[in-house]
């Protein structure tokens, strides 16, 4: 994987949350887009241009370890990490923890197949190679707030 971290913070919202008061269990993988977006953008690659020069990054697998709860209102800290994986495909770690009491909630990964807007695989274009080996070298600030409220 890339050295690069992209992390960033955010807050379990109420709408996120189950009868038993924990986190439903299909938010992991909507905490994982939001660090996926934001390494990317990190690394200098807004998702919203990628897909306008033609390239995207379909989910191929996903794989998620339940690790502790989260609560309404609760901070979540979310480190994202990504490369490439084989010779089509991105594959991003990340590791979401309570931000007080960095209690370990959620861990996992994805793997994102590199395709044109028709779905076809097509080998990852240099820029995209040269960002994730340049991960070391954020573009943007490494610690980015999202507004969720």
């Amino acid at each position: 994987m890339g050295q690069h971290e992209s992390v960033i913070r955010l807050r379990v919202r109420y709408g996120e949350t189950d009868q038993m008061g924990t986190y439903y269990n299909s938010r992991v993988l909507d905490w994982f887009e939001c660090g996926r977006t934001e390494f990317l953008r990190a690394a200098g690659i807004r998702y919203a241009d990628m897909e306008e020069r033609g390239v995207f990054l379909p989910i191929i697998e996903a794989h998620v370890n339940f690790l502790g709860r989260a609560r309404y209102d609760d901070e979540l800290i979310v480190t994202t990490t990504a490369g490439l994986h084989g010779k089509a495909r991105v594959r991003f770690d990340v590791r979401i923890v309570r931000a007080e009491g960095a209690g370990n909630v959620a861990g996992g990964y994805t793997v994102h197949a590199v395709g044109d807007a028709s779905g076809k695989p097509i080998r990852p274009p240099s820029w995209l190679v040269e960002a994730l080996d340049e991960g070391s070298q954020p573009h943007g600030p490494a610690m980015v707030d999202i507004a969720r409220e």
